[in-house]
């Protein structure tokens, strides 16, 4: 379940360092190039609505396998793109498949593992997921530097081979989750008819446009204004995944120290000083710990959004699970688009100084909440 994660968040990432090499390719903007970033997240949105519901009914572990497998197929359709327009299709086909693995391993872990134990277990899920990112933001640049930008799908293509085959033939004895009344289980409109879930909800798509529509630039704006290589780009950007690592190894004694609504504004505050950090360095020496900084930032806030969410319907986790990744990467589709308007148009540095203060806004908010 961990390696299908991982794939599946390298794919997710992989266009992050590739969008100057695809803006160069195809004869267009960057901000036109990062459509492939946009759709991606729009269909992977969309689809929780569909992986959700399946993944209560038939088994999580049996949605995750099959949706990695099918992977398979959007990444190849991207490795023989013979222009932009077929690589967003590509994109979509694996944004629409890869909605079916994190969510459901999230929901996974709720089913299996008890509320006060919960925060720790979904960090050491974070660990796939940031060597996720690592490997999705960094190997693509280097790969596409020696070979070219084609092959990172092609790796994709494997991974997603291999890990889901694994899984599938682990998933046998998996079924859905015990429901003592079927008729009581929340639908995704009874989901959202809870105000507690709306909130956390509306939370967590702010936090999605802001968070990962900043991240979506980070190795553009090193490539644009400190003239880094690709590979180079794509590494300083990974001690993002970095941060976030040192905080999966921490987080049980942080979580102890001091509660879900101190992490909330460690955060906020660890992630508007590294994109402050960031957008504002004088020289490429600074950018490592700028942007470990603001993953570890996001990984404090995220992980205790994420650990209430696996709350919001107990009885229909899956479904709620896939909500909240729903309105995450559908804020991220909005973030993206805005963050391309303001690169081609104004300062790339705006993106970031933007993101960094509206999450610590959001942080304190959250953590007022989490205090009740």
């Amino acid at each position: 379940m961990g390696a299908c994660c991982f794939a599946s968040i390298a794919s997710m990432r992989a266009c992050d360092t590739l969008l100057p090499a695809l803006a160069a390719e195809f004869s267009v903007t960057v901000g036109q190039a990062s459509r492939v970033i946009f759709v991606f997240a729009v269909a992977y949105g969309v689809f929780q609505l569909c992986f959700g519901p399946l993944g209560d009914r038939y088994g999580k572990l049996r949605v995750i396998a099959s949706c990695a497998l099918a992977c398979v197929i959007g990444n190849g359709i991207a490795f023989f793109s013979p222009t932009l327009d077929w690589l967003v299709a590509a994109r979509i086909v694996s944004g629409a498949f890869a909605a079916g693995i994190y969510p459901m391993a999230m929901a996974w872990v709720g089913d299996n593992v008890a509320y006060d134990q919960r925060q720790v277990a979904l960090a050491r899920l974070v660990s796939a997921s940031v060597l996720g990112t690592l490997a999705g933001q960094w190997l693509s640049g280097l790969i596409a530097e020696w070979v070219g930008w084609r092959p990172t799908f092609a790796v994709l293509a494997v991974l997603f081979l291999a890990a889901g085959g694994l899984l599938l033939r682990t998933a046998r004895g998996d079924g859905p989750a015990t429901r003592t009344d079927r008729q009581a289980r929340p639908a995704l409109l009874g989901i959202l008819a809870l105000p507690a879930a709306r909130w956390l909800l509306a939370v967590t798509a702010i936090e999605g446009a802001l968070a990962f529509g900043a991240v979506a630039f980070m190795p553009s704006l090193l490539q644009r204004h400190h003239a880094a290589s690709l590979s180079l780009a794509g590494g300083l950007t990974a001690f993002y995944g970095a941060g976030g690592f040192v905080y999966s190894r921490v987080a049980g004694r942080l979580l102890r120290r001091i509660g879900e609504s101190g992490l909330a504004r460690l955060g906020g505050a660890s992630l508007c000083l590294g994109f402050l950090a960031f957008a504002y360095a004088p020289n490429l020496v600074w950018i490592p710990a700028a942007c470990a900084l603001a993953g570890f930032g996001f990984y404090c806030l995220h992980n205790t959004l994420q650990t209430n969410a696996t709350q919001m319907a107990p009885a229909a986790r899956g479904a709620a699970m896939a909500l909240f990744a729903c309105v995450l990467f559908l804020g991220q589709s909005v973030g993206v688009l805005a963050a391309a308007w303001i690169a081609d148009h104004l300062s790339d540095a705006l993106i970031f100084a933007a993101a960094g203060a509206g999450l610590l806004a959001l942080s304190l908010v959250a953590a007022r909440r989490f205090r009740r």
